[in-house]
């Protein structure tokens, strides 16, 4: 078995601007992320951040290249397979939290379970642990309306969570919250990241965070470069 959850090998990926021309976003990255890592991708606006996690989490297909989860190469695997890896395997934390409106937070959080197949009963009892865990155990039946920008991003991150994924991608989790909201879920996210084990990545402009974190990416001209802090 691999000692990395997450594997990257000379990933390169363009966009088509025209018939002649390509834009090239990725150059031959390599990445490799452990159990338990928590890593920062920094670099500046439309470098590519989100293209790389949208690569890793098997949301976006790359030119040349291989993207290896837990060991197992996905570059070459089904259509289907990916689905089920990326169901099961992968857990997504976004800027903005896409919640459904309509659902409890602990709805929210039993969803991604039910869909992998989980029984009702079954999915409610670990959606109630993990809201527990973020402190949410007094507003799991609330809609997101009626939570805060914190709040709402807790929920969203149980709910990355549910499935018990290896690796966890988070594209400026802490980008629409408060100094204090902002600190209190990145330690979450921290605190999550060692209790389950999951491999971490976080786009982040916010470099007093990304210094919080085991290990500094920075990505700039399509070049994944080592940073030791910034």
């Amino acid at each position: 078995m691999s000692e990395f959850n997450l594997e990257l090998h000379e990933v390169t990926k363009s966009y088509k601007m025209s018939k002649i021309h390509d834009l090239p976003v990725l150059q031959n990255i390599n990445m490799f992320v452990q159990r338990g890592e928590m890593v920062s991708l920094v670099g500046p606006s439309g470098a590519g951040k989100s293209t790389l996690l949208h690569i890793a989490g098997l949301l976006d297909n790359l030119d040349s290249g291989e993207v290896v989860i837990c060991g197992r190469s996905m570059t070459q695997s089904s259509e289907k397979l990916r689905t089920i890896t990326r169901r099961d395997e992968v857990g997504f934390v976004y800027q903005f939290h896409h919640l459904i409106t309509e659902f409890t937070a602990l709805e929210n959080v039993m969803l991604p379970q039910l869909t992998a197949g989980k029984i009702s009963a079954e999915a409610g009892i670990f959606a109630k642990e993990l809201l527990n865990e973020v402190g949410l155990s007094d507003r799991m039946f609330h809609k997101p309306a009626e939570l805060s920008g914190g709040e709402k991003q807790r929920v969203a991150l149980c709910r990355a969570l549910a499935n018990k994924p290896v690796i966890l991608l988070a594209d400026e989790p802490t980008g629409n919250l408060d100094a204090t909201s902002s600190l209190s879920v990145f330690n979450l996210i921290r605190k999550m990241t060692k209790k389950f084990g999951v491999s971490t990545i976080i786009a982040t402009h916010d470099l007093d965070l990304a210094n919080r974190m085991d290990k500094i990416l920075y990505l700039k001209g399509g070049i994944l470069s080592t940073a030791d802090g910034l």
